[in-house]
């Protein structure tokens, strides 16, 4: 299966996981890969800064209809719920989903409606339940699930809630989420 998209989801302790991935991968991932964190509304564009410095893939903060680019980060701004159609970027302020905006949900069910079994989801370290459900969709469209390893996770809320919506999830701890990720680039390479 081609892979099209990674898409991340995390919330509280989830700078220190997202950054451990992203500084594992190589810059000819040749994938969008697309960070969902809880932030507050108020957030400034650091998030982006401080993932830029791991990574040499280019790293921004969606703004509405930006062009979803192969190997490039994109993350979610505060205060909107980010969606995928038809190539491009949408903003959306419609209401919080499990007091969340952005919600890992709301990117996760977009991605998959999308992108179908090419999308990758991955949840790491948070304090609520957002991004099960996404994460389910995503593997109802024939997508991969990968999750962090609860009792590894800072927060194990949010990964435990995913594996009791996606069982069969790939479970890791967060040092060998990346290497995975390069395994199956690997093996879809040498098909």
């Amino acid at each position: 299966m081609q892979r099209a998209i990674i898409v991340m989801g995390t919330s509280w302790g989830g700078l220190n996981a997202v950054r451990v991935i992203l500084g594992g991968l190589p810059t000819g991932i040749g994938l969008p890969i697309v960070v969902v964190q809880h932030r507050h509304r108020d957030s400034d564009g650091l998030l982006a800064e401080l993932l830029q410095d791991v990574t040499p893939m280019p790293v921004a903060e969606v703004e509405d209809k930006d062009l979803v680019e192969p190997g490039r980060v994109f993350v979610a701004p505060p205060n909107y719920h980010l969606l995928i159609d038809e190539g491009h970027f949408a903003l959306s302020t419609e209401e919080a989903v499990r007091f969340s905006r952005p919600s890992i949900d709301v990117t996760f069910t977009s991605a998959a409606d999308e992108y179908g079994a090419g999308t990758i989801g991955i949840v790491l370290t948070g304090a609520n339940d957002d991004g099960a459900r996404g994460l389910r969709r995503i593997v109802d469209r024939g997508g991969l699930a990968i999750v962090e390893e609860p009792s590894t996770a800072e927060i194990p809320t949010m990964p435990a809630a995913a594996l009791r919506a996606v069982p069969t999830a790939k479970v890791l701890p967060v040092s060998e989420i990346a290497p995975h990720l390069c395994r199956i680039f690997t093996a879809s390479v040498r098909r």
